[in-house]
Formats: C-alpha cells, structure tokens, sequence
C-alpha cells in the first residue's frame, strides 16, 4: 500500500550492549536506530526496498544513558522522482516517566532511494505533496539539508584534486 505510510515511529530499549566508554549510547548505535526508521518508512511509502543515500544535518544534542526507552520517529518531509527524504528526531526517556517527559537526543534528514527488485535500479516513488504550512516548511528544510550536504562533496571534491595534484 505505497504512498500511505508517511512516518514511521519505532522504540528500543538502550541497552548495556549499546554504551562508548563514556556509559552514555554509542553514536553509532543511534545511527543504526535512525537508518532502521528510515528504512521502513522508506519501504512503507515507496512499496519498493530501499537503500539509504544520504544523511544530512545529523546533530547529537542530547545523550541516551542505558535503561532509556528511545523513540526513533522517521517523517516524509520531501520526494523526489525516486528518492524520498525523511526527518527523523530521537527521543529518549526514563520509562517510568511520561512520554511528554522524553527529550531530543538527536536529529537529521535521511534520504533513501526506492529500487526494483531484480535490477536494482531506481524505480518511481509515488510523490508527496504538503498540506500545510508545516509541511512546506518541512521541504524547504530538506532541500536546504541537502544543498548544504552537496557544498561539502563539492569542497571535498577541490581539496582532493588539490592533494592528487601535489602529488604529482
């Protein structure tokens, strides 16, 4: 049912198995969080598997300490002709607490293209279309997520050609 799942919201446990040597969760275990969200919101709205692309703007503002009770929201907020950006927010909290008790652990913009199945070649997802003030909101800062993604590959692109040069 392609086009009708627009978010995703997943919870997992943080666990002992999760912590750098810091006691708080491992960044990279969020990520891995944010990239499964990502990934079945993908599926869910393009009926296709999907691959990630892209991650934008990922910000750790806040840690997750082990015994939180994390909740890893994935929202549409942009698609392109196969490619599907999603906001995804992290949120964790006592889980004895109230859920308006969970506070912002991390934040991004996580882009997935849609594939066919046999060939692996992107495949047409259906298109989504803000409602709202919100929502347009939401694109904008998706596209300007990923501008700001493609000036750094363009910087990086001119320090490399710069190193390949001295080089030689």
């Amino acid at each position: 049912m392609s086009g009708k799942q627009r978010q995703v919201r997943m919870q997992f446990l943080a666990e002992p198995s999760d912590v750098n040597f810091g006691g708080k969760v491992h960044g990279g275990q969020v990520m891995k969080w944010i990239d499964q969200a990502g990934y079945a919101a993908a599926v869910g709205w393009s009926g296709h598997y999907s691959v990630t692309v892209a991650v934008g703007g990922i910000r750790f503002v806040a840690p997750i300490r082990i015994g939180d009770l994390v909740t890893v929201q994935a929202a549409l907020i942009h698609t392109g002709t196969s490619s599907m950006h999603f906001a995804v927010d992290v949120r964790a909290r006592d889980p004895r607490a109230d859920e308006a008790d969970a506070r912002l652990c991390t934040h991004c913009v996580i882009v997935f293209v849609a594939l066919d199945a046999p060939e692996g070649t992107p495949v047409p997802v259906p298109p989504w279309v803000p409602q709202d003030d919100e929502d347009r909101q939401l694109a904008e800062y998706a596209m300007q997520v990923m501008a700001l993604g493609k000036d750094v590959e363009q910087t990086v692109a001119r320090y490399r050609q710069a190193a390949v040069a001295h080089m030689q």
